[in-house]
């Protein structure tokens, strides 16, 4: 569902409905997750993930959209690859606020720029909770951003999986690491995703609820949380989740920091990592909120929002 400001104060994004006023009633008791997940976003149009020079010395330019192909509008790689049985074919592409231009190529020349063709958003993040009684889920607690478009993409369709922690690129100051997944069980649907929105991605839970998962508990009102100790909850190999120890030392309205005291986390992460946005936090057995942001120069404080915030977000 895969950032460099060198400013400690700088926030950088580790990764994408109104609820009745009172939201906290909404879900009393929530499954506190964690696991990785790959999240993809189909999108209604084909866009150029990265510049191409064409065989007649014109550029495809990252971002630049196809509208068309042959006079027939496209919304799929899928529709332009139904194309390649013509001689040639003339792509109308469109370019920001410019007015579309065609180009025209061959059938050959065309299926050799298929592979920089583009029509989802995918990438890795961290489920947050299920809400047991809607199967409604959470996750990320900040909105998907498209790398190529700069910005969260429209969508048609959403999904998310289970993804597999291979490999973990560790933090260090100035350096964001991230983690290196894969998708499990044969591409097994999680969930679909209803939306992208500013506290996170949230969709229905379509797999079952099994017995071994994480029991509910209920949500700690923001007034109660506490300067101290609490836990976030992540994957940082395979797909097995972890509770490591971190010590909030900041609270603003609904937005908290943190600092990673768990020695073994440290030691093989450096502390917050691309992909843990979403990972949950726990305080005296309560659900607090979830991971959002990591210091760019300082990857061992970390960022989060509180899941009544979040939920305020949540599709109904």
């Amino acid at each position: 569902m895969k950032c460099h400001l060198r400013n400690l104060f700088t926030f950088i994004l580790l990764m994408v409905f109104i609820l009745s006023p009172n939201a906290e009633a909404f879900a009393k008791k929530l499954i506190p997750m964690g696991e990785s997940i790959g999240i993809q976003l189909q999108l209604p149009f084909v866009y150029v993930a990265h510049d191409v020079l064409l065989p007649n010395g014109q550029w495809l330019k990252k971002g630049d959209v196809i509208k068309g192909v042959n006079g027939s509008e496209v919304s799929s790689v899928d529709k332009i690859k139904q194309q390649l049985g013509t001689k040639e074919l003339t792509l109308s592409v469109k370019q920001k606020a410019q007015e579309p231009r065609d180009i025209s190529l061959t059938s050959e020349q065309a299926n050799n720029i298929l592979p920089f063709l583009k029509d989802e958003t995918d990438g890795i993040g961290t489920l947050t909770f299920i809400d047991p009684e809607s199967k409604q889920y959470g996750a990320l607690g900040h909105q998907i951003i498209d790398g190529v478009l700069n910005e969260p993409p429209d969508f048609t369709d959403g999904s998310i999986f289970l993804a597999s922690i291979e490999q973990i690129k560790k933090s260090s100051p100035g350096n964001p690491g991230y983690k290196i997944s894969v998708i499990e069980n044969n591409n097994i649907r999680l969930g679909n995703v209803k939306s992208n929105d500013l506290y996170g991605i949230f969709g229905s839970w379509e797999s079952e609820l099994k017995n071994n998962l994480r029991k509910p508990i209920e949500i700690m009102k923001d007034d109660e949380i506490a300067l101290g100790k609490a836990e976030i909850y992540t994957a940082i190999e395979g797909s097995e989740v972890e509770a490591f120890e971190i010590e909030i030392v900041k609270i603003d309205d609904n937005f908290l920091q943190f600092v990673v005291t768990d020695k073994e986390l440290l030691e093989k992460t450096g502390g917050i990592l691309q992909g843990m946005s979403g990972s949950p936090v726990i305080q005296n057995g309560q659900f607090v909120g979830a991971v959002t942001h990591m210091f760019v120069e300082q990857p061992s404080k970390g960022a989060a929002i509180t899941v009544n915030e979040m939920l305020k977000k949540k599709p109904e």
